[in-house]
């Protein structure tokens, strides 16, 4: 890939992730600067009104730290998600921020749960496990990347944490999970295995071990051919 297309990709691969966090942002803004409460938009498990929030939930924060928590972690996924994995990258984001609202309705506690912190726990979880599933260097490379840079958030997954919504973290990676496993087989470009030297030679036609008159000649004449042989190389 040359250095112009390089490029290119590199400013798609950032453009979605900076409108996210602009959209994050913005609403937090507001919701400060007017004094809102909008935490009844997040996900209240098993009610009706609380399925609204599988939609709005990752975009309400309680407070800027908690957002700017958040904000590294989500750009930087993102960012990663799309520029190594364009091929699924927007439907994986898509899954993962549905269905780990879905989760949250069906399994978690009876609270508000807000944030984006279950969408960004199913992303590490998509780039590790992708890089299981896959099994070729890039795809390990960037596993081992995020376990390095973000393998400490396996805390956040431990119950009992007071304010935090650790079921979201569970159940996104677990929708995380689902989802490396899902677009397993649709490998990008430069994932697919080249092959090999000798699997790109012709194959040599198939020679008998012996020749295919040999038990049809008789001894006679074997010995006549040896002696001819013989005859040959000394002169």
């Amino acid at each position: 890939m040359g250095k112009q297309k390089m490029s290119e990709k590199l400013a798609a691969s950032l453009a979605i992730p900076l409108k996210i966090i602009t959209v994050l942002w913005s609403i937090h803004i507001v919701q400060w600067f007017l004094g809102l409460k909008l935490g009844f938009l997040g996900v209240f498990p098993q009610k009706i009104f609380g399925l609204k929030g599988i939609l709005f939930a990752p975009l309400i924060h309680g407070d800027f730290g908690h957002l700017l928590s958040n904000t590294p972690p989500l750009f930087v996924l993102s960012a990663l998600v799309l520029f190594f994995y364009k091929k699924v990258a927007l439907r994986s984001f898509t899954m993962i921020y549905l269905l780990t609202g879905l989760a949250v309705w069906l399994f978690g506690r009876p609270v508000f749960h807000i944030g984006a912190s279950g969408v960004i726990y199913g992303l590490v979880a998509f780039v590790f496990w992708s890089g299981i599933f896959r099994r070729n260097f890039k795809s390990i490379a960037l596993a081992l990347l995020v376990v390095f840079y973000y393998g400490s958030m396996f805390m956040g997954v431990l119950p009992g944490q007071e304010g935090i919504s650790w079921e979201s973290h569970l159940l996104g990676g677990l929708v995380g999970i689902f989802v490396a496993w899902w677009y397993k087989e649709e490998i990008e470009k430069d994932e697919e295995r080249q092959p090999y030297s000798w699997e790109r030679e012709p194959e040599l036609p198939p020679r008998p071990f012996f020749e295919n008159d040999l038990f049809e000649k008789t001894k006679v004449e074997r010995e006549r051919e040896r002696q001819e042989r013989e005859r040959t190389d000394w002169f």
